[in-house]
């Protein structure tokens, strides 16, 4: 078995996040594309004592993680697209590093609102969970 070195760890400094048709990286601190896979299993027992089990894995569902500061004052800004768009379902491109030759990962979310207000002499930031497609590893940028 061959040994797989790690190249570099990548630190997530200079992406960008393209939702619908507008980048809003500067207001984002955070992305996350993340699975989640059902697993269970079933068995059987029958009257002489032996038993059966089987472990089951279902297909991943997947969720975008997003950590942002709130901003109400711009018509176009990420909280008050989250709140208009709920519902819909929009595509949206997530670069780890922009420039770097590393690939972007094209999802479909379903955008819903996020947090309003939060605790006093602080940035105000929310985060949100959006139910996203599975990514589409893109071609590098």
């Amino acid at each position: 078995m061959a040994k797989v070195a790690l190249a570099e760890p990548l630190v997530l400094e200079n992406a960008t996040l393209k939702i619908d048709v507008d980048n809003y990286e500067a207001a984002v601190a955070e992305v996350a594309i993340v699975p989640t896979t059902p697993r269970s299993s079933v068995s059987f027992k029958g009257i002489d004592g032996g038993t059966y089990n089987k472990p089951t894995q279902g297909a991943s569902e997947w969720v975008c993680n997003l950590t942002y500061a709130q901003d109400w004052a711009e018509p176009t800004s990420l909280s008050n697209y989250l709140l208009e768009h709920e519902g819909e379902t929009v595509p949206a491109v997530f670069v780890p590093e922009a420039g770097s030759g590393l690939p972007s990962f094209a999802v479909d979310l379903t955008v819903a609102p996020g947090q309003i207000g939060g605790p006093v002499d602080q940035v105000l930031t929310a985060s949100v969970s959006l139910g996203c497609t599975k990514p589409v590893k893109g071609a590098t940028v």
